[in-house]
């Protein structure tokens, strides 16, 4: 059966594909914010796909190609969700910072959230993809993550989220009401993300390479906020103060002096970099992803992934030459 909406024709295999593919980053957008985990994401979007596929013979065009498609993976990501954990960060495990001397242990039985890369998908002006903002959504049971994503995201009217989630424009709106009064409680919304690098920012960042290359501590901390927080899972330990951070890197960071080059990118749409470390042979390998919160000129978190598979989904290298600081 051919079907048509106002611009978008899916008549034959070509036409989905063609029509359906304009969609995929942001659908991976949506289905990362539902699932905290790019891999995960991936996935999804692959299953909407084939379900889309499918069904698109039945498409009858009440809503365009996009609405629908967003139905399905909405649907998708909360039949994934049945039963699982939440993915969090150390600092949503509700556990007190830790002090720099405590001996770190990692606890790979935890599932743990994962950064996006920026290139994968839509990061929109404002777009709530950022980590802080996902790590929050959460804590939010999976229908209510939904209903947020699906009301405050993409600004679908509340009787299209209950037709999406076969459920009542009341029970959407109550839903929503909860979902928001977790989300203060974070102090996280929309209007809280950061517009684009400005050229102070950017000098910093740079001298924050500089000091890792350096193992400058001071300088370290001196681009620190006075409260900030650093975290790394698998590690479920959390740290808070820039002089702690500062003595944490000095104690448990194996590298030394011209021992840590990074690599620039970025993840849901903050300033992230790629940290190697030197081999005994003299060249550099992937060590750890970190992804920086701004405040101002100085950086208030540092969110920091030791999973190595992020640097091929972040297109970063795989080894560094030993030559590569110069």
């Amino acid at each position: 059966m051919s079907t048509t909406t106002s611009s978008e024709t899916l008549s034959t295999d070509d036409d989905f594909q063609g029509v359906a593919n304009k969609y995929r980053r942001e659908l991976l957008a949506h289905c990362y914010r539902m699932s905290g985990s790019v891999y995960e994401a991936e996935d999804l979007v692959q299953e909407t796909y084939l379900r889309a596929w499918r069904g698109y013979h039945d498409f009858e065009g009440r809503s365009s190609v996009r609405t629908w498609l967003y139905r399905i993976a909405t649907n998708v990501c909360l039949t994934n969700l049945e039963g699982r954990d939440r993915r969090p960060m150390p600092t949503g495990l509700g556990t007190s910072d830790s002090p720099a001397e405590q001996k770190l242990e990692a606890d790979n039985e935890i599932t743990w959230l994962e950064p996006v890369p920026d290139a994968a998908v839509v990061v929109a002006e404002k777009d709530t993809i950022r980590l802080a903002f996902v790590a929050a959504l959460q804590h939010l049971p999976a229908r209510q993550r939904a209903v947020l994503i699906l009301r405050d995201v993409l600004r679908w009217k509340a009787a299209e989220v209950a037709e999406a989630l076969e459920t009542t424009t009341a029970a959407v709106n109550s839903a929503l009401q909860r979902a928001h009064a977790q989300m203060e409680s974070a102090a996280l919304t929309a209007d809280t993300v950061e517009e684009d690098l400005t050229v102070p920012q950017k000098q910093m960042l740079d001298k924050y390479v500089d000091a890792f290359w350096r193992k400058d501590i001071d300088a370290i901390v001196g681009m620190l906020t006075e409260e900030a927080v650093w975290e790394m899972p698998p590690f479920p330990g959390w740290y808070k103060g820039a002089e702690t951070i500062g003595k944490l890197i000095d104690i448990n960071c194996p590298g030394g002096a011209n021992d840590m080059p990074m690599v620039a990118t970025m993840a849901n749409g903050e300033p992230a970099f790629g940290l190697y470390m030197r081999t005994p042979e003299g060249d550099f390998v992937p060590f750890q992803l970190q992804v920086l919160e701004l405040a101002g000129d100085k950086v208030r978190h540092v969110r920091v992934f030791f999973e190595l598979e992020l640097f091929k989904t972040f297109g970063l290298p795989d080894r560094l030459p030993a030559d590569h600081a110069s």
